[in-house]
This record gives C-alpha cells, structure tokens and sequence, in this order.
C-alpha cells in the first residue's frame, strides 16, 4: 500500500488557503490589478472540459470476482463469458457487446480483474489494462474490503481513497485520455436479507462467505445487528469515495449509486454461492453500466 503524498496534501491545502485570503489575481505586494484587455490578457482562459465519447472503440475491465463471473457458470469457478464488463454471452449481452457489437467486443476488450482483488490491487490491474490502450476503463471493486474476517479486518476508508487514488493515478500516467466507468460497491446488507431465507444459501454462508455480514445469519440479537450495520456503514462511505475521487477526474464517471441500490432479488443470485452474481445478476449490472456510459450528461 502507498502512503498518502501528506507533504504535497498540505502544500495544497496552504496554497489554497493563500490563494482564498488573497483572492485569484497574479499581482504582488501593492500593485492594482489590471484592468480592461489588459486584465483579459493577464488571465489565462479557462480548459473545455473534454466531451464524453459515449461509444468508446475499447474497453479493459479491472475488479473482483464480480467482474470475473465467478460462480456463475459452475462452483468455485471463473466464468469470464458471463462478465458484465467484457462477457461473450448472449444471456448477460454485456457492457463490451452493446458498445463494440460481437465481433469487435471479442477483439477490443479485456479483463483484468481477478477474483479475490481488493481495492489495494486496483494499481496493479490498471497497469496492465494500460498496455491494451483502452478508450475505456470499467472498475468494480470494495466488496472484499467489506467482506473479511470481522469489522476490525475491513479496509478503513482512508486506505480506500489513497489506494484508489493511486489506480486513478497509475491509469492517467499511462493514459491521460481514457474514459472510466466506476460502478458502485454493492448493497451487502440487502445480499444478506435476500440470501437468508435460502436454507442452502445459509449453509454455503457458513463455509466462510463474507464472514463481516453473512456470518451467523439468523441472529438477530443487537451485536449482530451492529455488525451489519457497521459493514453497510463502510460500504457507504467507499461509495462516497468512489464518487469523490472519481468527480476530480473529467474524464470519469460514477454509476451515481446505481449498483448499490438496485434492489435485486433471488433470481440475481447465483445458486452457487448465494453471494455472487447469477448470469442473470450478471445482465443487470451490464445495463446498470450501459445507461451510466451512454447517457448524454453524467
């Protein structure tokens, strides 16, 4: 993990401060400021904000599991043609194949991500999505931050706005022009009341699924029920991250929560697990991400 840049933060922060008091004039000690052309002169003229391209020529995907399709096709499996990103399959008619049509999407996208990744693995991903040059960049990733051991073990929200700020980073080193698309981490509280009243889906829980939330599913008592809130609670404030970090970058857009508050059922479960998302989970996502990258505004 790197350690956040402090000196230059605070730099910032005085420069700002300076720049407040003093007010946005380039003039010293007593000298007016100048007026008429002249000041039109002395101001340099604001950048256009760059125009969203709304059908990108390729796309590269980094992530989790989510966006590997694990447990979708078979257990304990990847099963990349089902991605909502970058899949192949004509049942999830993913974010790749609506953009870039079949033949082209089989060509020009990529997949990155990997099951198990957390948000500290972003910079590597996006290193290698790099290589490819894709005009657009698909993240998924923090539910593997929420899902460890206990509350203690989760990811703080500090470490998750510096590590996904250093993905953002090592991605606009390499390419300063690609688009990116960040979905929200999902509603994992909502998994767990949906999930709860499968028998089987309960007794796949125990093998050590998401132990933050999942575990001991049918206590109710209040230890329980401040666990739970405390995971939904840092799943919330990763998705203020996401939005935040992703805001200072014209080049960037958030689902707007889209993915966190889709209010899925069963039926987008994988039947595996009871955790991931079923092919049919899979589709859903892709049209989350498809309205977020083709709508005229952000």
């Amino acid at each position: 993990m790197r350690k956040p840049h402090r000196s230059r933060t605070v730099l910032a922060v005085l420069a700002a401060a300076v720049l407040g008091v003093s007010g946005c004039d380039a003039v010293g000690g007593n000298s007016s400021a100048p007026d008429g052309t002249a000041a039109q002169k002395a101001r340099p003229s604001p950048s256009p904000t760059p125009s969203w391209d709304r059908t990108p020529a390729s796309i590269a995907a980094v992530g989790d599991s989510i966006t590997r399709g694990f447990d979708a096709c078979r257990v304990l499996s990847d099963c990349p043609e089902v991605s909502w990103a970058t899949g192949s399959s004509a049942r999830v008619d993913s974010l790749a194949v609506r953009l870039l049509g079949r033949a082209k999407a089989a060509e020009r996208s990529w997949n990155y991500a990997v099951t198990g990744a957390r948000m500290a693995d972003l910079a590597g991903q996006m290193a290698q999505a790099a290589t490819r040059r894709p005009e657009l960049v698909t993240v998924m990733a923090g539910a593997n931050d929420a899902c460890r051991d206990s509350t203690s073990e989760m990811t703080s929200v500090a470490a998750f706005r510096t590590e996904f700020e250093d993905a953002m980073s090592t991605l606009r080193d390499a390419l300063p022009k690609a688009q990116v698309y960040v979905a929200s981490v999902p509603n994992l509280k909502r998994l767990w009341s949906e999930g709860r009243a499968n028998p089987l889906g309960k007794q796949m829980w125990k093998l050590g699924i998401c132990p933050s939330m999942l575990g001991d599913a049918d206590a109710l008592d209040s230890a329980a029920t401040l666990r739970r809130d405390t995971v939904q609670q840092r799943v919330e404030a990763y998705n203020e991250v996401l939005e935040k970090v992703c805001a200072k970058d014209e080049r960037c857009r958030f689902d707007g929560g889209a993915v966190h508050d889709y209010r899925f059922g069963t039926e987008q479960l994988s039947h595996w697990d009871w955790f991931h998302p079923s092919v049919n989970g899979q589709a859903r996502l892709a049209e989350i991400a498809y309205r977020t990258v083709t709508a005229r505004k952000a």
